[in-house]
């Protein structure tokens, strides 16, 4: 059997965390910080080869934010708690969540999105979203802009200037 035959099946706590905290700009990240210090993401899907999708198991330990509230023009993603009570922030306000809850969030409706852990224990919940090409991503809140392309987000200002 060769190194590049994906396994069968794994336990999804043994796949390795991202190694970058995350894909914003490094200016971005400094002034998070460290909300996302808290975040620990296991892609789950890549040891598979998965490339239309993506799965992970992400972490958010008390104070930490799933990312920036963000919208996808291409892009639906999907979130399922699994342990902890994070809140969800979106156009409409704040929703609390519990285990067994799972929220949507489909492409081009506009509605900015986010988790915050805002408990004193983890959080722990998959998160699932395509991979779209061509997906871009607004973030109200914040002056940022993102465009994937060739598969990497690329990131700006709201004005199109590079960071």
């Amino acid at each position: 059997m060769s190194n590049d035959t994906p396994p069968v099946a794994l336990r999804a706590a043994d796949c390795p965390p991202r190694t970058r905290p995350s894909n914003y700009p490094p200016a971005i990240r400094n002034w998070l910080d460290g909300k996302l210090a808290g975040r620990e993401k296991r892609p789950l899907g890549d040891p598979f080869g998965l490339t239309h999708f993506g799965v992970n198991l992400t972490r958010l330990a008390p104070g930490a934010i799933s990312a920036l509230r963000h919208a996808h023009t291409l892009q639906d993603e999907f979130i399922y708690v699994l342990e902890g009570t994070p809140t969800l922030i979106t156009d409409a306000g704040e929703t609390p969540l519990a285990p067994g809850m799972c929220a949507g969030f489909r492409a081009g409706s506009g509605d900015a999105h986010q988790l915050i852990n805002r408990s004193d224990t983890d959080v722990l919940y998959l998160e699932i979203g395509d991979r779209t090409p061509g997906d871009s991503a607004a973030y109200p809140d914040d002056d940022l802009a993102a465009e994937l392309i060739d598969g990497r987000w690329h990131f700006t200002h709201k004005d199109g200037t590079a960071y």
